[in-house]
């Protein structure tokens, strides 16, 4: 389990991805999964640049791990710039991926209440950088957002 300290590492590794998406012209979202504090996923919403339903931030970065074992997902973190949707959230419940720390949650909640009666530990950063991305893509871009989040 990454430390207090590490956090802000990976969260740090996780918004690098969501400014690639944007450089990308995408959805500022991203995404890394550790185990053992070591990054074995990097990933950055991608539906915008494939063309994809599904390619969310954290769908790709447990996609960049590759096949993992039950053993290694049971050890993992997710970290995403913002809170993940139900699609998300419920691959880390599939992979059962027990901690998911949070960018921000200001933007968009997913299902995290939920997430924790399924015994999952969810940490939110506030972080103002994930907070202040995602305001400036929604005021630039509020089609491409609602198209992501179904409004």
């Amino acid at each position: 389990m990454p430390t207090a300290e590490r956090h802000s590492d990976f969260l740090d590794a996780a918004y690098e991805q969501a400014l690639l998406g944007f450089d990308e012209g995408g959805i500022p979202i991203g995404s890394v999964l550790v185990i053992d504090d070591r990054i074995v996923g990097r990933g950055h919403n991608r539906r915008i640049q494939r063309g994809s339903a599904i390619l969310h931030a954290e769908m790709d970065a447990i996609e960049d791990g590759g096949r993992l074992t039950a053993k290694g997902y049971r050890r993992a973190t997710l970290y995403s710039t913002l809170s993940p949707c139900e699609m998300c959230s419920g691959a880390s419940l599939l992979y059962r991926i027990p901690r998911i720390v949070i960018g921000e949650n200001r933007t968009f909640r997913g299902p995290e209440d939920y997430l924790r009666s399924r015994g999952v530990e969810i940490t939110v950063i506030d972080d103002h950088r994930c907070y202040e991305l995602m305001q400036a893509f929604v005021a630039e871009s509020p089609d491409l957002w609602n198209e992501d989040i179904g409004e």
